[in-house]
């Protein structure tokens, strides 16, 4: 069935900038902003900062994209993140990504923690920018975020022209350093926000990354390979916990998600 480093099939019409699908009707505008009025949407109002940074599929690192992340700090330790694909009203969410401290990260197990990644080099390269909020503003939160580490699932993949999210979620690794792909990315970034990644960089020279004992966040890095998910048939548990009796299991086929290492392609 379908993985996450399958290229989907056929595709609904369109040219891929919006989802397919009929213009919103007049009616629809006025219910949806009647609920806006009435409901309180108070997870999203928790979201407290605004992060544009870079991120490469676990399993093709040709592949990089920018990612806007949406962050709702529920402590010190643990924050969660929306991320989109641009900063724009008409934004697409690809994805989520979970950040922790080093402190929990470290109480992780090692099949755990291969599925994360570090901050360090994003935050001190500059490649991990706050729009528009000053350096000196946002200088201890980055102290901080350099001893993080990263779980980012990518749910919808636009970055192969797909019109709607297809297929299994692809786990995304932090950027290790700027190669050719990057160069256009970050270029566009910079002129965008009007900064300069390379002045960030100096001005982060002070910020210490840690080094983690018996770490395995950026696995990739130590094995050259990364992870892929596989989507297979499986049998569903009952209500009771016990295997679907064999006369039902035609019917209640599931899904379940598997991982499989997969060697990482190179620029």
């Amino acid at each position: 069935m379908a993985s996450s480093d399958e290229t989907p099939g056929q595709m609904p019409p369109g040219d891929g900038s919006v989802p397919p699908g009929k213009p919103m009707t007049v009616g629809q505008h006025i219910i949806d902003k009647g609920a806006q009025m009435t409901q309180s949407l108070k997870p999203i109002k928790q979201m407290s900062q605004h992060v544009c940074t870079f991120a490469s599929y676990s399993h093709d690192m040709t592949r990089q994209i920018e990612t806007h992340h949406y962050v709702s700090r529920r402590n010190q330790d643990f924050l969660q993140c929306d991320v989109y694909d641009s900063d724009d009203p008409n934004g697409r969410p690809i994805g989520v990504e979970y950040i922790t401290s080093d402190m929990i990260f470290e109480t992780l197990g090692p099949k755990e923690q291969k599925l994360w990644h570090s901050h360090g080099y994003e935050i001190t390269s500059g490649l991990w920018v706050n729009p528009r909020v000053p350096e000196m503003i946002q200088k201890p939160e980055l102290r901080d975020l350099a001893r993080s580490c990263g779980k980012f699932w990518c749910t919808w993949q636009v970055d192969r022209g797909d019109r709607l999210p297809f297929g299994a979620p692809a786990l995304m690794m932090s950027p290790q350093g700027v190669n050719v792909g990057m160069v256009d990315l970050v270029k566009k970034m910079n002129d965008n926000y009007r900064i300069l990644s390379e002045e960030l960089k100096i001005s982060r020279i002070d910020i210490a990354i840690p080094e983690m004992t018996n770490s395995y966040a950026d696995y990739w890095m130590q094995t050259g390979k990364g992870f892929a998910i596989d989507i297979e048939k499986t049998y569903m548990h009952t209500i009771s916990g016990d295997m679907a009796p064999p006369a039902l299991r035609r019917s209640i086929e599931g899904t379940i998600v598997a991982t499989h290492q997969t060697k990482r392609h190179s620029a």
